[in-house]
């Protein structure tokens, strides 16, 4: 006949503080600890341990004692089935040994228990989750009779069900917040992808921050003003405007104001006698004006009537004409300092900068790198007819530690260059210009007192590219590694600690 578990008095008062102690975290290692000290406290015991199974090595580990050291608690491992921890784990049933001495299948294995200077008694009970057994709960006492171990017994699997349920409760919350997290992210990707102007590459912050600003002034026809260094992408900023807003179907014309004579920039903005300009041109669309603080006063003069009046003449007079356009101007330059030298009129600078977008430059949306250099290398793969299958582990580092003053522009050549230059479908380091090489801008440079770089800092570069992409291939196998590339582990542990690589960086690559 199966007797119940039913807890005396004085149980109940351990049990009632127990169960307050799992309520009070969602944290389940946070509370185990205090558990333990409430049982140990109540019964008077030596040791006790709480061992959870992993279902994917199924080796069983301490996840928390009552009286074992650190290091002891590293010890306690034990696979599915060895000794009795591993037997009521995998067996799912209570186990009493009266004295751990007389106990072959006890192991002892955290070195815990006195050998030879008296003796102890064990108790170890499963915890289970419906019919799965996840670990076990286990005491450590003097020798003790066996009705003493059998109240022993008939405590430890009321905890131990505490223990499964505030086990479950954790899994299910986690899960929920999990699922909770992944429908944010996925939302919060639509809504990203969304905001996100198809002719542009990026999902960092402050990307995102311009996408917001592009989706907000694209529906109306206020004037916009983009400002940002050289090759930052304000050319692609104008066209997501225009491609968003009513005027998508109508003329995008684009005049370049920088370092072209004053004469030429006028002709191509207002036109001539015989041939129509931008502002023509764009009728119903957009015009857009590239480096507008390199235009010449007169220009400026000329330009801010136009804005004025909403009218203008071709150049040499006649007729005057009232187009619609809606105008965006960019610069790269600081404006408000050509405006304090005397360069730039106030006045123009007040009509253009109504709606200002600041596209920020490449070092400050360095999580864009990769999204763009895989994007570069996939475009230009397929204009040289190659197939570009990754970028190396060693190239990956020298992009993201680059500082990019050339930003976008600069690192669309660099990728294109690579491209051509690689010749079994992956860029390498190697293939970068020297620019990128460098101890300053990549931090790769080695054994070198100057800064100089030459045929040394290239081999050393190429050396320390073979290092890593052995390591990765490897998931940080030295030896492996060393097989790989036809050298000893001797020398392979000699160059990694030169070029100071950790290998544990590519165990979970």
């Amino acid at each position: 006949m199966k007797q119940t578990l039913r807890p005396r008095g004085d149980e109940l008062s351990l049990l009632f503080e127990i169960s307050q102690i799992l309520d009070s975290s969602l944290n389940l290692r946070s509370v185990l600890e205090p558990v333990l000290e409430a049982l140990a406290r109540s019964m008077k015991i030596t040791f006790a341990t709480v061992t959870l199974l992993n279902r994917q090595t199924r080796e069983i580990s301490i996840e928390s004692s009552y009286g074992l050291s650190a290091g002891q608690n590293a010890r306690g491992r034990y696979r599915l089935g060895e000794g009795v921890t591993g037997k009521v784990i995998q067996a799912g049933k209570v186990w009493v040994v009266p004295r751990v001495s007389r106990e072959r299948e006890f192991l002892n294995r955290t070195g815990a228990r006195p050998v030879g200077n008296g003796d102890m008694s064990f108790v170890c009970v499963p915890i289970t989750i419906d019919t799965e057994v996840i670990g076990a709960l286990s005491i450590d006492r003097p020798v003790a009779s066996s009705a003493r171990l059998h109240d022993d017994a008939r405590l430890l699997s009321i905890i131990a069900s505490l223990i499964a349920q505030a086990v479950r409760l954790r899994q299910s919350s986690q899960e929920e917040r999990q699922r909770l997290l992944e429908e944010n992210r996925r939302l919060q990707d639509e809504l990203d992808n969304r905001l996100r102007p198809s002719n542009i590459v990026g999902n960092s912050r402050a990307m995102q921050d311009v996408y917001q600003l592009i989706a907000r002034v694209s529906r109306s026809d206020v004037m916009v003003f983009l400002r940002g260094e050289s090759g930052t992408g304000k050319e692609l900023v104008a066209r997501a405007i225009h491609s968003e807003s009513e005027r998508a179907s109508r003329p995008f014309i684009k005049v370049n104001c920088a370092a072209r004579p004053s004469d030429v920039v006028e002709r191509e903005l207002f036109g001539s006698e015989k041939e129509a300009g931008g502002f023509e041109l764009a009728h119903g669309g957009t015009l857009f004006l590239s480096e507008i603080a390199a235009v010449s006063a007169s220009v400026q003069l000329r330009f801010l009537r136009a804005l004025t009046e909403g009218a203008f003449a071709r150049g040499g007079g006649g007729q005057t004409i009232t187009p619609d356009v809606r105008v965006i101007a960019s610069t790269s330059r600081d404006l408000e300092k050509l405006i304090h030298d005397g360069l730039f009129r106030p006045d123009l600078y007040y009509r253009v900068n109504v709606f200002a977008i600041h596209i920020p430059p490449l070092r400050e949306r360095r999580t864009d790198i990769l999204l763009l250099a895989d994007y570069f290398a996939e475009r230009y793969g397929k204009l040289n007819r190659k197939s570009i299958l990754r970028i190396s582990t060693p190239a990956i580092d020298l992009l993201t530690a680059y500082h990019w003053p050339g930003n976008v522009r600069e690192l669309e050549n660099c990728i294109e260059r690579a491209v051509l230059l690689s010749d079994d479908d992956v860029i390498h380091g190697h293939h970068f210009p020297p620019s990128l090489q460098t101890a300053e801008s990549s931090g790769t440079a080695f054994g070198r007192t100057g800064s100089g770089g030459g045929l040394a800092t290239a081999l050393e570069n190429l050396e320390k590219e073979l290092l890593l992409e052995a390591l990765k291939s490897s998931r940080g196998n030295m030896a492996a590694a060393a097989r790989a590339l036809g050298i000893t582990t001797r020398v392979m542990a000699s160059r990694v600690q030169a070029f100071e690589i950790e290998p544990k960086r590519f165990k979970s690559s």
